[in-house]
């Protein structure tokens, strides 16, 4: 069995177990005991958000935007489906802002940040007629922080 240990230098070697190393003249016994990071349940935790996990897709969050900000407005079926996939592709965004800092650099970014955290706090209106300016302020917002994001190499521009 062999063990890697790092050197001063940083380069790993593998040594056996109770046999000194030729460089450092240290038994792999003398190292520590690895622990991992987490215990069982957030080892478990990790790996569902894993599973559920959804890379980002800059062509199907066009798709809603222009189904939200179309001329023609979408039909009262379709629209909390609309509006629910807005909210995904805004807490994908959202994420990306933060974890990137874009946020913390760009002050526009930090802006359309707390309008989309804002709006997708709202729920979406029950009546038709307040449900199309909610969606259309949904794919606005959705599009603008797309936008900002695709200017600071964030993401990727959608074909």
């Amino acid at each position: 069995m062999r063990v890697l240990d790092r050197c001063e230098d940083g380069v790993l070697t593998a040594t056996r177990p109770g046999v000194p190393d030729i460089d450092s003249g240290r038994t792999a016994s003398s190292t520590a005991h690895w622990q991992p990071p987490l215990d069982v349940v957030g080892l478990q935790r990790l790996r569902d958000r894993l599973r559920s996990w959804v890379p980002f897709d800059g062509g199907a969050l066009l798709d809603d935007v222009a189904s939200a900000l179309d001329e023609v407005p979408p039909s009262p079926a379709t629209i909390e489906d609309i509006a629910e996939n807005l909210k995904g592709h805004l807490e994908s965004l959202v994420s990306i802002a933060l974890s990137s800092q874009a946020a913390d650099r760009d002050t526009c970014a930090a802006v359309l940040v707390r309008r989309a955290r804002a709006l997708h706090a709202d729920p979406l209106p029950g009546k038709h007629h307040e449900a199309l300016p909610y969606l259309r302020r949904l794919g606005w917002i959705t599009n603008e922080l797309y936008d900002r994001l695709v200017a600071f190499n964030c993401v990727r521009e959608a074909a």
